[in-house]
C-alpha cells in the first residue's frame, strides 16, 4: 500500500535528519527565549513545506521521497513549480529552526553539513537519474526551474 510506504519513507528520512538528529544534538538544552518565536516559526514553516512536498510526491508523482521508492512521474506541481528541490530546502528550514530555537551552533554546523550533502547528492545522483528516467520532460523542467533559489520576477511600471 503506497500510503504505508510514504509514511515509512517520511519517518526513515526527513523525520530522522530534521527531527531525531537535531533533538539528540540539543538534548538537555532549553529553548533560548530570545529566539523562541523565530525558531518556532522556522520549524513550523519548514514542517508545513516538507509535508506539502511529500504530498505532491505521493499525489502527483505516484511515489515517495525515498530513493528506493521514487515517484513514477516527474513532480512539477506545487512548490516544484518554483524550485527543483523544495523538500531539501524545507528540511534545511526545519534545521535552521532548531538552531535558532536552541541557539545551537552545533545544529547550525550539522545543517551546513546536510546542505553540502544535499547538494552533492542532487548533482551526483538525483539529476543524472532524473535525466535518464524522464528525458526531455526533465530537460525542459531543468531549463525553466532553478535548482535551489526561486527566480524573482520584478514587475516595474
Amino acid at each position: 500500500m503506497m500510503i504505508v510506504r510514504a509514511v515509512f519513507a517520511f519517518l526513515a528520512l526527513p523525520a530522522v535528519v530534521a527531527g531525531l538528529v537535531p533533538a539528540l544534538i540539543v538534548r538537555g538544552a532549553t529553548p533560548d527565549r530570545g529566539f523562541l518565536s523565530a525558531g518556532t516559526a522556522l520549524l513550523s514553516a519548514g514542517g508545513f513545506l516538507l509535508l506539502w512536498c511529500v504530498r505532491d510526491f505521493f499525489v502527483s508523482g505516484r511515489g515517495t521521497l525515498a530513493p528506493w521508492d521514487p515517484p513514477k512521474h516527474l513532480v512539477v506541481v506545487g512548490l516544484y513549480r518554483h524550485v527543483r528541490n523544495p523538500m531539501y530546502l524545507a528540511v534545511l528550514t526545519v534545521l535552521a529552526g532548531w538552531s535558532l530555537l536552541y541557539a545551537s551552533g552545533r545544529v547550525a554546523i550539522y545543517a551546513a553539513l546536510i546542505a553540502v550533502l544535499f547538494h552533492v547528492r542532487v548533482i551526483a545522483h538525483e539529476e543524472p537519474w532524473l535525466s535518464r528516467q524522464f528525458g526531455a520532460e526533465w530537460d525542459a523542467y531543468r531549463a525553466s526551474v532553478p535548482r535551489w533559489l526561486p527566480r524573482v520576477r520584478w514587475k516595474l511600471g
